[in-house]
């Protein structure tokens, strides 16, 4: 017996559309590795659609008052948490996350941060009037940028769609914005839902591969790219942006230090790291994958981080007994794979190091120690469940290994030291510092990093400024 595979389509200018040219895509779920969907392979003409779409709702939606937007943003988050099992089916069939830890751990945040961003709405303000001319009044306006051309990630679809389309909303923009092309299913459900309460054209969605987001970042109409992904991506996306000179925001990956002093406690660090270093298969450019361990307790440190890793369960999304679930996709599969085949000789897999089960992209909690600064380990981003361990003999070495890589989104410092936990909070480059904890993120703190992780931040006030351009208005008094 056949399954018919479901339909996913584009949402453009308040319609569900297939691509001009009827492509398609198929979508596989990485938990059973089988296709269950097709979505569009969007080119040219679709995206030219969507942008005159959204280059036509621009005005009207930008003469809303803030008042006006965040009731619409309100709207939006209520009916998120009204639709919560939905969006949770289609997250889970998209990256095999468990059902459990989405229900919990993904909705909660994203129902916050869109209401974060429906009081932001009303905070678009510049600074205070004055006279610093003689005769002569300045002002300051906030205005919306216009059209934003915005790529989300696999690793977390639903909760990115977010972090892109709810700043960009409050602020008056409007917005395409293309799913990864192997997780589109909850951002056209995402697209449904907005759809019922935006007017036409504020919102669309666009299915397709890194070609279809090259022809957005590339197309004359938007005024601002944002995208997250990889480094390569975001090099590319800079580069195309930069012909016609848009606005680009750029969260890329990461590669984040998790430095462990000899005063720590040792199982309540190791508890929480693991966990901050598997959760999400470690799919996370925050996760906890590469930690140093003062030289004075590295072994008992590791010997306790190889047996929690032994102890985390992967598996089916409905098993509620499971940390994580499977890889996104067979090349990150065989991307992480790859990292630990090719180890050096000197590196030991003390947990895990190899695929689960023969069904879907399953990895085993990994933990690798023995390794050097310039291994191929330490220095790439790996993006699955593996942990890393090095260990440092003082501050300095500690500061010189944790930022010695091209990436600078995010670190801790685990220490019962204050000073020492200044100290390290002030050296340590990267976007976030976290003391004795790694990981949890609000809607009032931003988000980004540094050198090779990017630029340009994600929630808070100033992920909101993102979105925004300033204009100065200087007015003669003698009239």
């Amino acid at each position: 017996m056949t399954t018919e595979l479901r339909r996913l389509r584009n949402y453009i200018d308040g319609e569900f559309r297939d691509a001009a040219d009827g492509r398609t895509i198929e979508v596989v779920n990485p938990a059973t590795g089988e296709v269950y969907a097709t979505s569009p392979l969007s080119g040219q003409a679709d995206v030219d659609a969507a942008m005159a779409a959204a280059a036509a709702a621009f005005p009207a939606w930008r003469d809303t008052t803030p008042a006006e937007r965040q009731k619409v943003l309100l709207k939006i988050a209520d009916a998120f948490e009204e639709r919560a099992e939905e969006l949770i089916a289609a997250e889970s069939e998209n990256t095999g996350k468990p059902l459990e830890l989405t229900r919990t751990e993904e909705i909660p945040p994203m129902v916050d941060q869109i209401r974060f961003f429906a009081g932001a709405a009303r905070m678009l303000e510049g600074r205070s009037a004055g006279e610093y001319m003689e005769g002569m009044t300045s002002i300051v306006r906030r205005e919306p940028v216009g059209v934003c051309a915005q790529v989300a990630p696999w690793n977390y679809p639903m909760m990115m769609a977010v972090w892109k389309f709810a700043p960009a909303l409050a602020a008056g923009n409007t917005v395409v914005l293309k799913p990864s092309d192997t997780t589109p299913a909850s951002t056209v459900l995402i697209a449904e839902i907005i759809g019922s309460i935006v007017p036409k054209g504020v919102f669309n969605v666009l299915c397709g591969d890194r070609d279809t987001g090259r022809m957005m970042v590339e197309h004359p109409t938007p005024a601002m790219a944002s995208i997250t992904g990889s480094v390569r991506a975001g090099m590319q996306v800079a580069e195309s942006a930069a012909k016609d000179v848009k606005r680009v925001h750029l969260e890329l990956g990461g590669k984040a230090p998790v430095v462990v002093f000899e005063d720590t406690d040792i199982a309540k660090a190791v508890e929480d790291i693991s966990v901050a270093g598997f959760f999400n298969a470690g799919q996370d450019c925050t996760a906890a994958t590469r930690v140093l361990v003062h030289e004075s307790i590295h072994d008992e440190f590791v010997a306790a981080l190889a047996k929690a890793a032994k102890d985390t369960k992967t598996g089916q999304p409905d098993d509620a007994d499971v940390l994580y679930g499977p890889l996104n996709n067979a090349n990150q599969l065989k991307q992480v794979a790859g990292f630990i085949d090719r180890l050096p000789a000197h590196a030991k897999v003390e947990a895990g190091g190899h695929q689960v089960g023969d069904k879907g992209y399953f990895y085993a909690p990994t933990v690798v120690s023995g390794l050097k600064q310039d291994d191929e380990i330490i220095q790439n981003e790996v993006f699955g469940p593996v942990i890393t361990v090095q260990s440092f003999r003082d501050e300095e070495q500690a500061l010189d290994y944790a930022n010695g890589v091209e990436y600078a989104l995010a670190s801790s410092v685990w220490t019962k030291d204050h000073a020492r936990a200044m100290r390290m909070s002030k050296a340590l480059d990267f976007g976030c510092v976290w003391i004795n904890t790694h990981i949890p993120l609000v809607a009032e703190m931003p988000h980004g990093g540094f050198k090779k992780s990017g630029y340009g931040k994600d929630l808070s006030a100033y992920g909101f400024d993102d979105y925004t351009r300033i204009k100065h208005v200087m007015t003669s008094l003698d009239v």
